[in-house]
């Protein structure tokens, strides 16, 4: 599977749990005492996110892989803060970083396919 494709799902995937099941969403991310709004509301945007990027073609999904690279860096870095802050758990705070700098690696890696030339000399797709 493409690694866009992956991640585009991946977010889906999250959102909908987000969503649907912010309390488990939550206690897995070691934040017991947040509102599930809150959590419902991170859900609402990793399913815009990835449904975006799986309808999108050529510079548009190449815009949304980006934008959802910066997203990830994003919460890699609110994470290691609160881990300093000692807002969270450190081994919660740590998983999240590992967790979102994987994704922008994903994302870097979806990139790079989408410049590949597949076996039958065909461009392959983002």
């Amino acid at each position: 599977m493409n690694p866009v494709t992956g991640l585009a799902l991946g977010r889906i995937g999250v959102g909908i749990a987000s969503i649907v099941k912010p309390d488990l969403v939550q206690n897995s991310m070691g934040l017991t005492s947040s509102s599930p709004v809150l959590t419902q509301w991170f859900g609402n945007r990793e399913i815009a996110l990835g449904v975006a990027t799986l309808l999108a073609r050529g510079g548009p999904r190449r815009t949304l892989v980006l934008i959802g690279m910066a997203v990830d860096a994003a919460d890699a870095a609110t994470a290691y803060q609160a881990v300093e802050a000692e807002s969270i758990p450190r081994t919660t705070g740590l998983a999240g970083v590992a967790v979102a700098a994987g994704a922008v690696l994903g994302g870097l890696l979806g990139l790079r396919v989408k410049g590949t030339k597949t076996k039958k000399g065909k461009k392959a797709k983002a």
